[in-house]
């Protein structure tokens, strides 16, 4: 068994998912537009064809699932959680995050985190950022 997320974007996801592929190292392994299904869906808008049907990136050993969904929100009570390897890295990727985003929780040293912050990119995705403290 294996658990994956998937997001819905309101007519970003291709923008959103290079964005990552570019700033968090992944890997678009799949993405597909409406136009290209090889069974179309005749409730899909003609301005629709070219947004995104699923897309599958695999970012830090994991892979996160994607589509474009006319009259998508923002997420509100999920976050995609990042563990970085480092403080430097886990404040680069905070600032390419934030930029044109909303950050709940700035980045800061917390009692279980060397860096943890809180934030909604620009593309609607929640993420936590989290650089572990060492334990022992």
């Amino acid at each position: 068994m294996k658990l994956l997320t998937y997001v819905n974007y309101g007519g970003n996801c291709a923008e959103a998912f290079r964005f990552y592929e570019k700033n968090l190292g992944g890997k678009i392994v799949m993405m597909m537009i409406h136009g290209e299904s090889p069974e179309p869906n005749p409730n899909v808008p003609a301005d629709w064809k070219k947004a995104i049907l699923h897309a599958r990136i695999d970012i830090g050993g994991t892979s996160l699932l994607g589509a474009d969904i006319p009259k998508a929100e923002p997420m509100k009570s999920v976050y995609l959680s990042l563990m970085l390897d480092s403080v430097e890295e886990a404040e680069r990727v905070f600032a390419v995050l934030t930029d044109g985003g909303q950050v709940f929780m700035p980045m800061q040293e917390t009692f279980f985190a060397l860096r943890f912050a809180m934030l909604r990119d620009k593309f609607g995705t929640s993420w936590m950022i989290l650089k572990e403290r060492p334990q022992g």
